[in-house]
């Protein structure tokens, strides 16, 4: 595992990340210990540096460091799953991202594990698109923009990419595709809309081809 990161913290930083330590010890107890798990802790706090809703940051931070660490354990053999897990990745992670992994969570009802990041995160999810999936009766607005971590790309079965290029690592015996989406930046509602279709409908030819069952 990496050595802690040289990081430098304030004592309210270190009060979120000992807190978020504690609560994934817990969680990952017999799997990680928390010599393992604070390193994790400490870089995924420093993603949300810049996040523009501080209040929201501790569960960022547990939340993100969670998915590294399961799918840390998932790559050693520490934890198996039977779920196909799905990463979306998009430039911010605000827009295309989170309403892709929105349908998935929404649709699969826990069938399939699904995560998101971005090449060069943004600092809050974008309005437009929060709005357009309420619209459908999807709630994407507890969501967060994040990088994506090499180690939640090399656990995931099936990785999605939309306009970010070749800054997404390949590993072999992974399914890889590109989707060519406008991006929402930018945008209001009524121009969020289409894009957001577009996405539910290449959603659900996913999971149909992933074999899951939709609501």
């Amino acid at each position: 595992m990496n050595q802690t990161p040289n990081y430098v913290l304030n004592a309210a930083a270190n009060a979120i990340i000992e807190e978020s330590v504690r609560e994934l010890a817990r969680k990952f107890a017999g799997i990680f210990d928390e010599g393992d798990i604070r390193p994790v802790v400490i870089e995924s706090y420093a993603s949300f540096e810049d996040a523009k809703v501080r209040t929201f940051v501790p569960v960022f931070t547990t939340r993100y460091a969670g998915d590294r660490l399961n799918a840390m354990a998932k790559i050693q053999g520490k934890m198996r799953s039977t779920l196909p897990s799905v990463l979306f990745v998009c430039v911010h992670n605000a827009g295309r991202s989170q309403m892709a992994a929105g349908f998935v969570r929404h649709m699969a009802d826990g069938k399939v594990e699904v995560y998101s990041g971005g090449s060069d995160p943004g600092k809050e999810v974008n309005m437009a698109a929060i709005e357009a999936m309420r619209e459908v009766g999807v709630d994407i607005s507890n969501e967060f923009p994040k990088p994506f971590a090499t180690e939640i790309v090399q656990a995931a079965d099936v990785v999605i990419t939309m306009g970010c290029g070749d800054t997404c690592p390949i590993f072999p015996g992974k399914r890889y595709e590109d989707w060519v989406l406008n991006d929402p930046a930018g945008l209001g509602v009524e121009a969020v809309r289409p894009i957001r279709d577009e996405i539910r409908r290449r959603v659900v030819e996913l999971l149909n081809d992933l074999g899951v069952e939709t609501k």
